[in-house]
């Protein structure tokens, strides 16, 4: 059994309309909504062994910060391809990933992330800005992820979920 973690990168700023797609920051909701994913890893005992994020700012800034309150302790790897990918892009990230690694955790952004959850696990989930799905899937090694591939999603967190319970 493997253990994935898909996260959308939290909410970004549109406040300055001449910044390219890719160079935009994370908003006031999403610098608060990323730490709170942090520490939903740390304190479920989920942090991943590996990090692979969009290199798109907002995706790194909610990466970089999720490490952070988590206690990520590695590298975090941002993937070019990543930048508003297709499900297959993401899958194939998978299917290389070392079979030592465990648990990891995939940041980037929609459609492809919804997609993948849906690939994976074969339910239709929303996935909104700094939501992240808990996946376990059924294979020994990375490599064995197919179409066929089906997993379970153990737990979805949205940020709306987590400002309740933090109150």
């Amino acid at each position: 059994m493997k253990t994935v973690l898909l996260m959308r990168h939290a909410k970004s700023s549109w406040k300055d309309h001449k910044l390219p797609d890719m160079e935009r920051p994370l908003n006031k909701r999403g610098k608060k909504d990323a730490p709170r994913l942090g520490s939903v890893l740390k304190d479920k005992e989920l942090v991943p062994q590996e990090i692979l994020s969009s290199p798109a700012v907002r995706a790194k800034m909610t990466a970089e910060s999720v490490a952070e309150k988590s206690g990520f302790k590695g590298k975090i790897n941002y993937v070019d391809d990543f930048y508003l990918a297709e499900p297959s892009v993401y899958e194939d990230a998978l299917k290389n990933l070392p079979d030592d690694m465990e648990r990891v955790m995939l940041i980037g952004h929609n459609p492809g992330m919804e997609g993948l959850v849906q690939i994976l696990s074969g339910q239709v989930e929303s996935l909104p800005t700094g939501a992240m799905a808990y996946l376990v899937i059924p294979v020994k090694h990375w490599s064995e992820i197919d179409g066929n591939t089906r997993g379970e999603i153990i737990q979805l967190w949205r940020p709306r979920d987590l400002k309740e319970k933090s109150k």
